[in-house]
């Protein structure tokens, strides 16, 4: 019996290249453009505010005549930075009603984060194009060309909602969130 050759990650991944600005070429040479949404707080809106934001996302879906993929990354938060800046500032304390209260406060900040499991929350959506031609530069100026616009769209769309956008152009950024992405899926066995 034959052993069956497993692939290398590279060939497994869809990414052919990430260009310099920021697009993504894919295998089946479609081209993916990653934008990030910087959300607003839903919950402290007022009950017209949310309406009018309701309103505001039916337009952009009824606008967006395009294929979109909303990517929500989940990160636990690490406290420990805070927990350690309160330690050291309780170094240079005096006072035992201070010391108290901020002992109380990090076992807070503990029990609060075990309790909670919080953590941050990263918003993208992901808008793809696949050229028609078979001219590889002709078909990547198109790419570029149709991945800004519909950018522009989603941005202005979004900002009407109340949400800011980004685009997501430099490849170490998108290396970290492909990185980031793959990493927690491999724990979802």
């Amino acid at each position: 019996m034959k052993k069956k050759k497993e692939k290398s990650l590279q060939e497994w991944l869809p990414f052919e290249q990430i260009l310099d600005n920021g697009i993504i070429l894919l295998k089946n040479k479609s081209y993916v453009k990653i934008i990030k949404i910087m959300p607003i707080n839903f919950n402290l809106k007022s009950d017209l505010e949310k309406e009018a934001i309701l309103n505001s996302y039916k337009l952009f879906l009824k606008t967006c005549q395009f294929d979109i993929q909303i990517l929500i990354q989940s990160n636990k938060e690490d406290l420990s930075h805070i927990i350690s800046k309160i330690k050291n500032q309780n170094k240079e304390e005096n006072s035992n009603n201070i010391l108290k209260l901020s002992e109380n406060y990090i076992n807070f900040i503990k029990n609060l984060n075990q309790e909670k499991n919080s953590s941050s929350k990263n918003f993208y959506i992901l808008i793809k194009y696949l050229p028609k031609l078979n001219d590889n530069e002709i078909s990547k100026k198109m790419a570029i060309e149709n991945l800004n616009d519909k950018y522009l769209k989603i941005k202005e769309c979004l900002l009407r909602c109340g949400n800011y956008s980004t685009v997501i152009d430099k490849k170490e950024e998108i290396i970290n969130l492909l990185i980031n992405f793959f990493n927690k899926r491999k724990f979802l066995k």
